[in-house]
């Protein structure tokens, strides 16, 4: 293993984890007859054009989002159709069933490590139309007036996690978005992927898709005080239009937060998205680690390895009974 671990990420599952590396993307789910299924996707290496791009600060961010939503989607629709299949009943499960499962699952994405540009358009739009009744002529000081509306955003997000939390799709996957956590955490310490060792980790990490959404909140908060409006309707459609902007920025104060983690006094700059985590993990049992780990070895042996881009559903071997 090198000195320094690669920045690896991923993603929670209905019933598992997908993990990205530099030339492969792994999802590992427990079907419902205990057995550890993956689904492999070798990624080809992007344009110059791209990866000139993707150099740059601020746009980095964006495209990172966006690459993320459209190859998170493959995962998502495997881990949903696969999970609740009986043996036999692959070629067989009806299409409306599959829908329904997949739209599911993409109302839960809203508040994930990486959100779609939709949702993070309502959760724009709307604080700053509710807001806009606390400035009639009473608040006129700019700066107050965003962080009203910065208040009113963050209550809708906790309000949206506490609901959906309650119901025990989420609360499985909320314990593999800890189990995620734990795996990464035990790989960027240099220690075994063993349960054992994966457990004894936080489920917590700094590099967290909840921890870039705070980060949204306060560098809207901020930038959004450099504007004048003169009605709700051009202030949200300035948010709007700075919307990339501010994803922009936050993903890199989110890499500033993960570089400056280990900095005592620094190291609190990450404890906001960290308090948002231990509302979108949960502690994960042994069963949750062992698909965890699964999908991380399998992405780690694929990344390694020189091999043509291809999409891959296999069974994976991992499954300790």
């Amino acid at each position: 293993m090198s000195k320094k671990p690669i920045a690896y990420g991923g993603q929670a599952v209905v019933e598992g984890v997908m993990f990205g590396g530099k030339r492969s993307q792994v999802t590992a789910i427990r079907r419902k007859n205990g057995k550890i299924e993956t689904y492999e996707i070798m990624t080809s290496r992007s344009s110059s054009v791209l990866q000139w791009l993707k150099k740059i600060p601020i746009l980095r961010g964006v495209i990172a989002l966006l690459q993320a939503s459209a190859s998170g989607s493959k995962h998502l629709q495997f881990a949903t159709e696969r999970y609740d299949l009986e043996p036999g009943e692959e070629n067989n499960q009806p299409t409306e069933q599959k829908l329904s499962k997949m739209q599911t699952i993409l109302g839960v994405v809203t508040v994930g490590i990486l959100s779609l540009i939709f949702g993070k358009m309502i959760f724009t739009a709307l604080p700053a139309f509710l807001a806009s009744y606390f400035f009639d002529g009473t608040v006129t000081n700019n700066i107050l007036q965003n962080l009203i509306e910065g208040g009113i955003k963050t209550l809708l997000l906790l309000t949206y996690l506490l609901a959906i939390a309650q119901t025990s799709l989420i609360k499985r996957l909320f314990q593999y978005h800890g189990a995620e956590h734990k795996v990464i955490n035990t790989y960027e310490s240099g220690e075994e992927l063993t349960v054992e060792n994966v457990q004894k980790q936080s489920p917590l990490h700094y590099r967290c898709g909840s921890s870039f959404i705070i980060l949204t909140v306060l560098t809207g908060v901020v930038l959004y005080s450099f504007f004048q409006y003169d009605n709700v309707w051009d202030r949200i459609g300035t948010r709007l239009l700075l919307l990339p902007i501010v994803i922009g920025i936050s993903y890199e104060l989110l890499r500033v937060t993960n570089a400056l983690r280990d900095v005592p006094i620094l190291s609190y700059l990450g404890y906001p998205g960290l308090w948002l985590q231990k509302l979108t993990t949960r502690q994960p049992k042994d069963e949750h680690v062992e698909v965890a780990i699964a999908a991380f070895q399998r992405m780690y042996e694929l990344d390694a390895q020189e091999i043509t881009p291809v999409e891959n559903p296999s069974s994976s071997l991992a499954h300790s009974g």
